[in-house]
């Protein structure tokens, strides 16, 4: 986990009961106020063999306390995208809900995207991915996943012909005790549509409010990973 920012603006419906400002809260911290953290520079410290602390080959997972395209952050992002080209032996896994704003944020050696870096656009309803998928299936980005998380309502993918330029589709309800359903009929959709373009699918959780067959079940924290891979329908 690379958290080189901290905190974030709420943007979409997604982000109304956004995990970092639970727990931000629980410690009466403000996360609408982005800061760099002193983790800032994770991937280029040494031990005192000279060997990196990160070792090639690690799965990064980049920003996930914040928005990696958040305004506030765009005088430190050179530097976080000189880090990652520079650890071309890491992978780097990046989730936006700002999409909208990569071409602004790119690099000048982008080019048609770093072999090392995937990045993942949220999409949680139908209104968001009809504003967002269009502008990420343009961006020049070489490993794309769409992330359907929390998922709040059924979303049709089926316009956006996944098949030729996603990798993989990932589903998920909310967490939290004021999290909103997630119905499991919204995730078959996905599924079906996934099928359909051979494209990898993972319902990754089922969220604390869960619809199956038109009822609706509370599923506690500790078990809504292991009830989604309990439905064996990962692709």
């Amino acid at each position: 986990m690379w958290n080189l920012w901290h905190g974030c603006h709420k943007l979409s419906p997604g982000c109304k009961h956004c995990y970092v400002y639970r727990g931000d809260a629980k410690r009466d911290i403000d996360s609408s106020v982005v800061t760099q953290t002193k983790n800032f520079d994770l991937p280029l410290r040494k031990k005192r063999n000279g060997d990196y602390k990160v070792p090639a080959g690690t799965l990064v997972y980049t920003c996930f306390t914040s928005d990696f395209f958040v305004e506030d952050a765009d005088p430190w992002r050179p530097e976080a995208w000189q880090m990652m080209q520079q650890r071309s032996d890491l992978n780097f896994l990046i989730i936006t809900k700002r999409i909208d704003r990569f071409a602004q944020c790119m690099p000048e050696d982008w080019n048609d995207g770093y072999n090392n870096v995937t990045i993942c656009c949220t999409v949680e309803n139908q209104a968001c991915a009809d504003y967002r998928l269009p502008i990420y299936k343009e961006a020049p980005i070489k490993h794309k996943i769409i992330i359907c998380e929390p998922l709040l309502e059924k979303i049709d993918l089926q316009p956006f012909n996944i098949g030729a330029w996603i990798e993989q589709v990932v589903a998920g309800g909310e967490s939290g005790n004021e999290s909103r359903p997630c119905d499991y009929d919204w995730v078959m959709e996905l599924r079906k549509v996934c099928m359909e373009h051979n494209v990898s699918f993972w319902f990754k959780q089922t969220g604390a409010k869960f619809i199956k067959d038109g009822k609706l079940y509370s599923i506690k924290r500790p078990f809504q990973h292991s009830q989604a891979r309990k439905a064996g329908i990962n692709l």
